[in-house]
């Protein structure tokens, strides 16, 4: 007789099917941004014939440096969403919020309507205007690369 606690073949066929399944969706999850990041170069070349392509670095300045042209209670993006796009943030209202980095949150900036209506919310709030299409991609290349 078969004790209860011995895994049967099935059990590991169906346990190493799942781990198989969810790591070819991992990539495809991160490929989800790309449709946005290409509309996002689209707009980028029609307004700058010399755009060649998104950087990290500038996302990340845009991310962490105080700007201080918005709302005087957040100067920076940093001030809801930590120092570091890999914790939880917080919003002025004390809600939680995941992760930016698309590392720990895989699902974020995979649907263009939201993508827009947080651009457009909270750029406003922290640079007093829109960004930028140039400013959109870099902040989400470097998300991609956290």
């Amino acid at each position: 007789m078969k004790s209860l606690n011995q895994p049967t073949f099935s059990h590991v066929a169906a346990a190493f099917l799942f781990s198989v399944t969810t790591l070819l969706a991992l990539p495809s999850l991160a490929n989800s941004q790309l449709p946005i990041i290409e509309g996002y170069a689209q707009q980028a070349k029609k307004l700058d014939q010399g755009f060649v392509k998104f950087s990290p670095e500038r996302g990340h300045s845009l991310f962490s440096t105080r700007h201080g042209m918005g709302k005087p209670e957040t100067p920076s993006c940093t001030s809801c969403h930590t120092k570091s796009p890999l914790n939880f943030g917080r919003t002025r209202a004390g809600k939680e919020i995941a992760p930016m980095a698309v590392s720990k949150t895989p699902d974020r900036f995979t649907q263009l309507k939201k993508v827009e209506k947080w651009f457009r919310r909270n750029c406003k709030s922290v640079l007093g205007r829109i960004c930028t299409p140039i400013e959109k991609g870099d902040f989400l290349t470097f998300m991609m690369t956290q």
